[in-house]
């Protein structure tokens, strides 16, 4: 590699550090073996988390904090700092864990939903889910809207997509906006993959051509276009 080209390398990196304030491994080698990928990710990255849309910044930080537990991400350690300055407290990140567990406790819900129901007809996992969570909040002064949106992002991470039709369901019914929601499910693309959040995408669409929601104009308009199925739908090989 020519000096010159050292030189632009090193100033690409600093211009990310400047930014970000940081760098990670995979800013150095996109930039090295492919810059214009990088560029393309440094934008889809501050459009998703560093531009100012719906969310505020405590409860984007809220969110984020959430699904890093539900994906195991060790490496985002930056969005702890920006929690604590978006004025995050102790409590409610003790309210961010307890979610997370939950979140992944789901199992015993269905466990107790799918072989002993019959036993307990009385059982209502999701009614169950839903006052545990509600429990998180009360016991941690949590916001309400905080701890939704967190379970929903959770949920898109966890693969458990039954539960994030109902967050989706309980989003509408506690007056959340659409856009805030969308915003929030977006937060998942990268840490939990472009997939899941693909998957998530149909989920609330079929919850709006289900008439489970009581959906605006414009997401009523997303959920009346057709050819949203995928290359099988265009393909004609859907079952």
């Amino acid at each position: 590699m020519a000096k010159d080209e050292v030189t632009a390398l090193e100033e690409r990196l600093a211009t990310i550090k400047a930014e970000r304030g940081y760098l990670l491994p995979h800013h150095g080698l996109l930039a090295v073996a492919a810059p214009e990928f990088l560029d393309a990710y440094g934008a889809a990255y501050r459009a998703m988390t560093l531009a100012s849309r719906t969310l505020d910044a405590h409860t984007k930080e809220f969110v984020w904090l959430a699904i890093l537990i539900a994906t195991d991400e060790a490496e985002a350690t930056h969005h702890l700092k920006k929690f604590a300055d978006a004025g995050g407290t102790a409590a409610e990140f003790d309210a961010v864990v307890r979610l997370a567990a939950l979140a992944r406790g789901t199992a015993a819900y269905r466990f107790v939903a799918a072989h002993w129901q019959v036993h307990r007809p009385d059982y209502d996992a999701r009614a169950a889910i839903r006052s545990a969570r509600e429990d998180v909040v009360a016991r941690f002064g949590a916001d309400p809207t905080h701890a939704l949106l967190a379970d929903a992002a959770m949920r898109v991470c966890l693969d458990q997509w039954d539960e994030l039709a109902h967050a989706i369901e309980d989003a509408y019914a506690a007056g959340i906006g659409e856009d805030v929601l969308a915003e929030t499910l977006g937060l998942t693309m990268f840490p939990a993959s472009v997939p899941r959040f693909v998957r998530a995408a149909g989920v609330w669409l079929d919850l709006i051509r289900a008439g489970r929601v009581a959906a605006s104009p414009r997401y009523l308009a997303w959920a009346s276009l057709s050819g949203q199925g995928g290359y099988d739908e265009a393909a004609g090989k859907t079952a």
